[in-house]
């Protein structure tokens, strides 16, 4: 591998780039830790920034030669704030960016594809992570989490429909080797689990790990749109509802071998996941 200067990661508290600047960090590398505030990560210097406020964009660039792009959450938009940070990026010499994306989103899409498609002309050295659905968002404070602690239900649109749900450790360590290796990927790395599970299949092993009665609330397109409403901006709503209607048409039934290919180790199962996660935090 290379011997990096220091590595920029956006989101650094958050749910992968907590994990990125945490590997990165015990792998020796130097880590500026980055988020709207200056929370500390083991081993990494933490340093303000705030999509929504530019003038914490040079100070964060300030000394970098890499960076973990996460965007800004919620946005339907990413790219009028994003696309003109990374042309500051690239004058402030970073050399190598790598994108958190989605399996959902393929290069020139809406929301990160429009950053996908435009990295290549911006960086000689760069990647873009398209993960699957995280495992994580059956755990914490995620729709899915609350639903199934409030009243043991999970409400999608996606019918019997499959994904190839992901643990964010594999992830991150996906992204590590992205940033760090001598040579960067120079494309896109579709990321799974090595299982397609519907959403009725999630909430079986759940049921069997906790011990709780766990049901796949069935909805339609609209009434998952309608539901996610009530939480944040419509437009948002209808795209996430827009994925769901897709999985049930089997846009994401499907695994990959990229963990494999570029860890060395099998992605994670999420029963193994949900032994190590959910039966420490679903109460019975």
């Amino acid at each position: 591998m290379t011997t990096p200067g220091t590595t920029l990661v956006i989101g650094a508290t958050g749910t992968t780039g907590s994990r990125v600047a945490s590997r990165l960090a015990a792998g020796g590398h130097r880590v500026k830790a980055a988020g709207r505030r200056a929370s500390t990560v083991a081993g990494t210097r933490s340093v303000r920034f705030d999509w929504a406020d530019p003038t914490t964009f040079d100070a964060a660039l300030s000394g970098t030669d890499r960076v973990y792009l996460i965007p800004p959450i919620g946005s339907s938009e990413p790219a009028t704030v994003m696309l003109p940070f990374l042309e500051r990026a690239r004058t402030a010499r970073v050399r190598r960016a790598v994108l958190l994306s989605s399996s959902a989103i393929p290069a020139g899409g809406p929301a990160t594809g429009r950053i996908h498609e435009a990295l290549p002309g911006l960086f000689d050295e760069w990647a873009v992570l398209r993960p699957s659905w995280f495992m994580q968002n059956f755990t914490g404070n995620h729709p899915h989490a609350r639903s199934i602690r409030a009243d043991g239900t999970v409400s999608t649109a996606t019918g019997g429909g499959r994904v190839g749900f992901v643990d964010a450790d594999d992830i991150a360590a996906v992204a590590v080797h992205a940033l760090t290796d001598d040579r960067a990927p120079n494309t896109d790395l579709v990321i799974t689990g090595p299982q397609a599970l519907s959403y009725g299949d999630i909430a079986a092993v759940v049921t069997e790990v906790t011990g709780r009665a766990v049901t796949h609330r069935q909805l339609s397109y609209e009434q998952m749109r309608d539901h996610l409403a009530s939480a944040m901006p419509v437009e948002f709503a209808a795209m996430l509802a827009g994925l769901d209607r897709a999985i049930a048409e089997g846009s994401e039934d499907r695994t990959t071998d990229t963990v494999q290919r570029l860890t060395g180790r099998p992605p994670g199962t999420f029963r193994a996941f949900a032994e190590r996660e959910l039966t420490a935090t679903t109460p019975n």
